[in-house]
């Protein structure tokens, strides 16, 4: 009976290991310019019970059966330096990183978080590199007061939506979700 009750525990430990070993989320997480922003959006997609992949320096191959990668963009110097990496290679990457995902159809968002504040000559190079790759954005209002954002999806047909605050991107997240077939 012991041995009996040793190998079902066996086979279930197993069994639930090799489940959760295949299972990748069904939205990938990463920051463009290693601002805190990534973590923030992290919160919001808590909040929404959305299970994410989430890894500040993703690169390409951690990109495995997500049907979205979402790419939170605000540049910062000092989370740039300890990420030891400078922002020609951080640009490169989150580059690589959405055109692999494009490749493999899945759904690219890019969401801008820091509204006003987290823009400016830093911020702006990691915008204009990854806004123009987008499927869609959700931007905090005031990230788009000098008409940058617009101006970089002009016929493109990616759309735009805007919230009030970080917490309020909640329900452009949940519809887009949705629409996309996370929830």
């Amino acid at each position: 009976m012991k041995k009996q009750l040793s190998l079902f525990l066996l086979a279930f430990v197993l069994s639930v290991a090799s489940v959760g070993a295949a299972h990748a989320a069904d939205v990938a997480l990463t920051s463009v310019g290693q601002s805190p922003d990534a973590v923030m959006a992290r919160v919001v997609f808590r909040k929404l019970a959305v299970d994410v992949d989430y890894d500040a320096l993703m690169k390409p191959e951690a990109l495995a059966g997500q049907k979205v990668l979402v790419a939170v963009v605000g540049g910062s110097s000092k989370g740039l330096g300890a990420a030891g990496i400078d922002q020609d290679q951080e640009k490169a990457r989150a580059i690589a990183l959405i055109e692999a995902a494009k490749t493999k159809g899945i759904k690219v968002l890019v969401m801008h978080v820091g509204g006003e504040g987290r823009r400016g000559t830093l911020s702006d190079l990691f915008i204009e590199a990854v806004v123009p790759l987008a499927d869609h954005l959700i931007v905090v209002e005031g990230a788009d007061k000098d008409g940058l954002f617009t101006r970089l999806v002009e016929g493109k047909g990616i759309a735009v939506d805007t919230a009030a605050t970080v917490r309020a991107t909640d329900e452009p997240l949940k519809a887009l979700l949705a629409l996309w077939g996370v929830l």
